[in-house]
């Protein structure tokens, strides 16, 4: 089953569960967010994707100069382990991971989640890439990819068990995009997926189809 699939099949569980309300202020969060036009703002293919350094999740820096000497590099940004649609993405990457390797990239995912909630994801997720915090978002605020959770959906959040605030610190609601960048060696972007649907999410394949062309 493709990521795509699997999503469809959550979405429609979740539709038969949640009131009508909830998911009723959650699309219309989601439309006002895309209306927004902050997509527009995102790094676009042939862009030099901006340099970061971040810490891993066992508290080691990574930065993307580094990890595009030995090859291109796939960055995807994430939600936080709480998110039932990046887990899937995560594990679905995870799946993929050694046809990416063997094309010769490397696969980092971003989150907004402090180091030891991103220890948790990864291990729960049984990742063998690295997963690294963007504390308080600043590196996908650099690239226009974060949105603050509406006010109105916090208590929803919460009455579904999850606390944005006890993965990403205190008083922090700001959240990335759904976002996958392939970037070739020369540190240019290659393919860029940037959606405002937070269950939207590139395949995979789409991102080996993007590494094989390089």
């Amino acid at each position: 089953m493709s990521l795509t699939e699997t999503i469809n099949e959550y979405k429609a569980g979740f539709k038969e569960k949640a009131p009508q309300n909830v998911q009723e202020l959650m699309q219309q969060a989601t439309q006002a967010l895309a209306d927004s036009g902050i997509t527009l703002k995102s790094p676009k293919v042939n862009d030099t994707m901006p340099a970061f350094t971040l810490p891993n999740a066992q508290g080691n820096n990574v930065s993307l100069s580094s990890l595009l000497e030995s090859g291109p590099v796939v960055i995807t940004f994430y939600r936080g382990g709480w998110c039932p649609y990046c887990n899937f993405e995560l594990r679905e990457y995870q799946k993929s991971l050694a046809e990416i390797k063997a094309l010769g990239a490397t696969l980092v995912a971003i989150t907004p989640e402090l180091p030891d909630a991103s220890l948790s994801t990864s291990e729960k997720n049984e990742l063998a890439f690295e997963v690294l915090s963007d504390v308080n978002a600043e590196y996908a605020k650099s690239l226009g990819l974060v949105f603050s959770l509406p006010e109105e959906l916090r208590p929803i959040y919460l009455s579904f068990g999850i606390d944005v605030e006890a993965h990403n610190g205190e008083g922090q609601f700001d959240l990335p995009l759904a976002a996958t960048f392939v970037i070739a060696k020369d540190g240019k972007i290659a393919s860029a997926f940037v959606d405002a649907d937070y269950t939207a999410r590139q395949e995979p394949s789409d991102v080996i189809n993007t590494l094989k062309s390089l």
